[in-house]
This record gives C-alpha cells, structure tokens and sequence, in this order.
C-alpha cells in the first residue's frame, strides 16, 4: 500500500517539474482570457440593433449600408461558439473573419452617419456611439491579453524539456487571432467626414 502512496508521489513530484503544471495553468489563463474576448464580442453583438435602430430614424435610404450591418451581425449569431474553437485554427478563422466583416460594415455605418447632423446631434446616437468605441477597445484589450496569453502557453510547450512531457499527454500549440490581410492594415488609414470644421 505504501508503495502505491510513494508511487503517485514521486510521480506528482516529477510532473510538476516537467512543466505539466504549468502548461495547465498556462491553458486555463488562455481559456479565460478567450472567454473575455467572446464577451466583448457579444457586448458590441448587443449594442448594434440599438444602434440600427437610431441610424434608422435619421437615415432611412441608407438601407443597404444597414442591411449590411444586421447581415453581418447575423453571420456572427449563427458562428456556434463553445471552448474548442479558440483550440481549433479553423474555426477560429471563420470567427475572426466574421467579427472583422461586422466590424467593417459597423465602419460603413459610422460613416454614413456623419451625413446627417440631425442623427450626430441626437444623444442616444451619440450614447450608443461612445459605448461601441468603448467596446471596440475592450475587444482590442482582451484581443491582446488572449495572445500575450497563448504566446505564454505556445512558449512553454515547445520549450525543452516541456516539449517531452507535452509530447506524452499530447499537449499542442494554440492557434492565436490573426489577420486576414496584414499589407492593408500596415497602411495607416484613410479617413474623411468632409471638410475640417474650421474651414467652414
């Protein structure tokens, strides 16, 4: 009996030297910090029938750029999100890619809206605005903490020795966000709403 008991000691000895512990923590760290992403996700997926809603009032021919919009937020609903896809390239792809449509065609209509100054003037307008910005950087934020937190797990399972004992529980490297087209983005935007204010 006690040879059992020395057993699974020294083998819970030689484990949390070999890094296991800390890939599991490592991948805990990652799994939540995920779960922020999805949640700002879904806190911007909430603001937009609002949003939809107000534009609407103001700008009622402006029905593709908001057809655009609730399509694009529907690609998003209908993405099933559950703990593999953040291990799962593929589906974090899709993910990624349905999320920066949305958020393109959000652009589209923040644009738009800046042709109409009775729509700028109206506070619930401008309420709603300052929560997507908000949001958007919240989703920047835990965008960040998720890769700062798969490059943490990725460095120590490809690390020796870590690699030996990821290799014998079949432990592998996390896919993390990427983007779609990284020469368009390495250009600074172009942005106009018209003419400067104090050229008017």
């Amino acid at each position: 009996m006690w040879k059992k008991w020395a057993m699974a000691l020294l083998l819970a000895a030689s484990l949390s030297g070999c890094g296991y512990n800390a890939m599991q923590t490592q991948d805990e760290a990652a799994n939540a910090a995920w779960s922020e992403v999805i949640n700002q996700y879904q806190r911007r997926a909430d603001l937009i029938p609002n949003l939809v809603k107000t534009v609407q009032g103001y700008a009622k021919h402006e029905k593709e750029v908001l057809t655009q919009v609730t399509a694009a937020r529907a690609r998003v609903g209908s993405i099933q999100v559950d703990p593999s896809m953040a291990t799962d390239e593929k589906k974090l792809n899709d993910f990624a890619a349905a999320q920066n449509q949305l958020g393109s065609a959000l652009s589209r209509l923040l644009v738009v809206s800046e042709n109409y100054p009775q729509l700028k003037a109206d506070q619930s307008f401008r309420d709603l605005q300052a929560q997507l910005e908000g949001t958007e950087n919240r989703i920047a934020l835990a965008r960040k903490r998720y890769i700062d937190s798969v490059q943490a797990y990725n460095s120590t399972v490809r690390t020796f020795p870590n690699n030996l004992t990821a290799m014998m529980f079949s432990l592998k490297t996390r896919p993390n966000f990427t983007v779609e087209n990284e020469k368009a983005i390495s250009a600074a935007p172009q942005v106009n709403f018209g003419e400067p204010e104090a050229s008017k």
